[in-house]
């Protein structure tokens, strides 16, 4: 028997492969199938199950293509019904998967359809459980996403689910079993997850706040809603692709590898009323890039920023990529849903600087340079786009937070008539705030390269004191 944790940073996901006698079954795939498909093929394994533990909101899955591909069979648990052939398991079915089992307990609370699955071994133990977003390590999944597919679905309600679930479902099961969840930290599918990817049970136990035996379910409602920011605005949107199905990656990959030339890109731009999306390193991106372009970098949380601050998956997109890595853009595009991307900049930036139109540029000072500017001029207009969280546990004194998840709601913190300098945690998310406040017609707006990290490090400026951020709600 294997089982194997195939990890993906971008989205802090995590699906699995399981194998046993030849035969595998794939938990939670992403939506691009190569490496499942490859790693059963290294086996020389058939894959006869993919088990979905729910219809998820933070990417699309790879469920629908990888059974076209393997002829595998696709499972959901109770009550997960889409509108593709699949399988829909009662509460407590077993699968047979060569001389092992898995079986299904149906745990709803993230979602009415979330389902945990039970990996039994030869001997009859069992060893590990998948538990989806239903249990993370040091956390528990939100129970407010289906309520904005299904409106009568209050999150009350189902937060009192999910303290059924845990209590008559996960709790009463063995200290030594494995939990191996869906995601870590960095995902927004719960508020305060572990960095660690696998645990004992016996050890959630312990330390996980929502299994604390002595919370009554008010109690445990109110601690699990209490400190939830609203999701991103593609959550439902790939909710309601997981559940009715969608186009293939390899149709979507071959209308995004479309090459253009300057001339062509600009024409389409202005005929699709694309965002032009720059994935190029921040402080690259500040040198030159073409104006109105977005910058989200592919070397960060990239999927997720994308359909954070790009409300509609339907979003035409054309891209600007450093060579070769257009198919990989393409695809991390694809897995929250943004299958319209129309084409990339052939050639990359250098030929639209080499075809003389028009460049834009961001200032972008050092830490030791913004330290002795706001040393010397403590009315220097700083914002500080972390989320708030980061902000309460230690920032700059004097400066103002402006969380980059919601800049819409505080735009009016950036003033027209100062310079505005900006800083996140180390320059990621400050680019971003800048590109897109560039776009639209916001000027005056200075990086601080290497963010709260090199400030900090620089030690010149007064900080707040600091407080652990799991304290913080």
């Amino acid at each position: 028997m294997k089982v194997e944790q195939i990890y993906t940073g971008c989205l802090a996901e995590a699906a699995y492969y399981i194998e046993s006698e030849g035969e595998a079954a794939i938990i939670d795939p992403l939506r691009d199938t190569k490496p499942y498909v490859e790693r059963a093929q290294k086996d020389g394994a058939t894959i006869k199950y993919v088990f979905e533990t729910h219809f998820h909101a933070d990417f699309v899955s790879g469920h629908i293509d990888l059974a076209k591909q393997t002829g595998a069979k696709i499972v959901f648990g109770p009550l997960g019904k889409p509108a593709y052939e699949a399988y829909t398991a009662t509460d407590g079915e077993e699968f047979m998967l060569g001389k092992i089992k898995i079986k299904a307990i149906h745990t709803p609370g993230h979602t009415m359809e979330s389902t945990c699955f039970l990996l039994i071994d030869e001997t009859g133990k069992s060893t590990a459980i998948f538990t989806g977003d239903t249990l993370f390590i040091g956390d528990v999944g939100r129970p407010d996403l289906a309520q904005h597919v299904i409106s009568d679905m209050t999150e009350q309600k189902l937060a009192g689910h999910l303290f059924d679930s845990l209590r008559e479902k996960i709790i009463p099961l063995a200290d030594d079993l494995i939990v191996y969840p869906g995601h870590g930290a960095g995902s927004a599918c719960g508020k305060k997850m572990s960095k660690e990817t696998t645990d004992t049970l016996g050890n959630q136990k312990k330390f996980n706040y929502a299994l604390n035996l002595s919370l009554t379910k008010e109690q445990f409602i109110t601690e699990i809603l209490t400190g939830l920011v609203p999701p991103p605005a593609y959550f439902p949107q790939n909710v309601l692709m997981n559940i009715k199905g969608y186009e293939s990656l390899e149709d979507v990959m071959q209308r995004g590898s479309q090459a253009l030339s300057p001339e062509a890109f600009e024409a389409a731009a202005n005929e699709t009323e694309a965002v032009i999306l720059d994935v190029r390193d921040a402080q690259t991106f500040a040198k030159g890039f073409i104006p109105n372009a977005i910058n989200i970098g592919l070397d960060g949380q990239f999927a997720s920023w994308v359909g954070t601050l790009i409300p509609d998956v339907k979003q035409p997109i054309l891209l600007v990529t450093e060579a070769g890595s257009e198919e990989e853009t393409i695809t991390r595009l694809a897995r929250v849903g943004y299958d319209n991307c129309v084409g990339y900049l052939s050639g990359g930036i250098k030929t639209w600087k080499e075809s003389g139109k028009e460049m834009d540029s961001v200032l972008s000072l050092s830490a030791a340079e913004f330290a002795e500017l706001f040393s010397t001029n403590p009315e220097l207009h700083v914002l500080d786009v972390r989320k708030k969280s980061e902000y309460v546990s230690e920032h700059v004194v004097g400066v103002e937070n402006m969380p980059l998840d919601f800049l819409n709601d505080h735009m009016a913190l950036v003033k027209k008539d100062k310079i505005n300098y900006l800083h996140c945690a180390g320059g990621y998310r400050s680019m971003i705030a800048i590109s897109i406040l560039k776009a639209r017609g916001f000027e005056n707006l200075v990086d601080i390269a290497g963010g709260f990290a090199a400030i900090k490090a620089d030690g010149t400026l007064s900080l707040t004191d600091y407080v652990c951020p799991s304290t913080l709600l």
